[in-house]
């Protein structure tokens, strides 16, 4: 099950859809029987269960309708119709990526087998449906270390593990030698910081092509367009390998998140390519950077700075630290162990901490409102 704002298809709007494409098709080419539950334009290459004909920012943009009634209830109505849809449809294992409060509470009523896996801070619903809901039969992940214990700051229960995301190596083919300029890619929006990438690179005197999606026109016009000319440009929106492309040419790659970064699959891609990172040190960004990177403090001012220094790190040293710790590979094999673990888990009993009393859509719950597990 993906996240539905966008499809899944190339090229993708942001991590969550690349991680979802890029999951079914792994699964399918280990022998895995796959089948996507998301927005009904995704072209994810296995077949396609529709979470709703169309991603929803095409008739509900999210800068315009986020909380508010008319979306929450498109997106109750959709998820509330799938689940129920999936109940019946015996498959060994869910794994929802949705972000969505129902898909970990009809598995903690149903007993249904399924990982969700997260890919954004807490926020109160999904932190609660996913606190309330981990069990045996339901374990969760986390991208990093710093973002599941954003979920559970006590500490993370049992059945709750980092899963680093990873990546195809053969997609990220490595270049040995850099042309001297920075490169930034993402969604062009507030929280990641686009012009705080421009203004470094000016400071540093580096020519920089920033590619991506413009996902908030008014921040484009008023603080990137503007800042625009011959040495800072935007490159468009790219299909996987031609960014493959310009991140083996570039000679660094500017990270700037202005959110607590879960992850970061951006900086990994560039890193699998040889390019070292100049981040902003917000979230997770040290933890999955490491040595392959230069920090800059949260408000940028000193990111030209760690600019320079970043561009002095031997290109080898990013591909090794993808190579050990966010490959595909290991990121599947993590996954799969988890589907075990679930399948397993759905004869054991409950947690000893009591779970609290739920509510489901009656169409999930079958009679209104769903009482306490035993």
């Amino acid at each position: 099950m993906a996240h539905c704002r966008h499809p899944i298809a190339p090229p993708f709007m942001g991590g969550m859809e690349a991680h979802a494409h890029q999951l079914v098709r792994a699964l399918q080419a280990r022998g895995h029987d796959v089948a996507l539950v998301a927005a009904g334009d995704s072209r994810p290459g296995v077949p396609v269960i529709p979470l709703m004909d169309r991603h929803y920012n095409s008739a509900y943009p999210w800068h315009d309708f986020h909380g508010t009634k008319v979306l929450n209830d498109h997106l109750d109505d959709s998820h509330a119709l799938a689940l129920a849809r999936l109940r019946d449809m015996d498959f060994d294992v869910i794994h929802n990526n949705t972000l969505h409060r129902y898909p970990p509470r009809l598995s903690r009523v149903a007993r249904l087998p399924m990982v969700t896996s997260l890919h954004v801070p807490p926020f109160d619903a999904l932190a609660r449906a996913v606190r309330d809901s981990v069990a045996p039969w339901h374990p969760v992940t986390g991208c990093s270390g710093r973002h599941l214990a954003a979920y559970w700051p006590g500490g993370a229960p049992d059945d709750a593990h980092v899963v680093p995301n990873g990546i195809d190596l053969a997609d990220w083919p490595f270049g040995a030698t850099g042309n001297g300029e920075a490169v930034w890619a993402g969604r062009i929006t507030p929280n990641k910081g686009t012009h705080l990438a421009i203004a470094a690179a000016r400071r540093a005197g580096i020519a920089l092509t920033l590619f991506g999606t413009i996902e908030d026109r008014g921040y484009y016009e008023a603080q990137v367009r503007p800042l625009l000319g011959a040495d800072i440009r935007h490159g468009g929106h790219l299909p996987g390998a031609d960014l493959a492309r310009e991140y083996g040419r570039a000679s660094v790659l500017l990270f700037t998140p202005q959110w607590d970064e879960p992850f970061g699959l951006t900086a990994i891609e560039a890193m699998a390519c040889g390019t070292p990172v100049a981040a902003i040190a917000m979230g997770a960004v040290r933890e999955v950077v490491g040595d392959a990177g230069c920090y800059a403090r949260p408000d940028g001012s000193d990111l030209h700075l760690a600019l320079a220094r970043a561009m002095q790190i031997p290109r080898v040293q990013p591909r090794q630290r993808v190579e050990r710790y966010f490959s595909q590979d290991r990121m599947i094999a993590a996954y799969e162990g988890l589907y075990h673990s679930a399948i397993a888990g759905r004869k054991a009993p409950a947690p000893a901490v009591l779970f609290p009393p739920i509510e489901l859509p009656r169409h999930l719950s079958g009679a209104g409102p769903v009482a306490a597990l035993p």
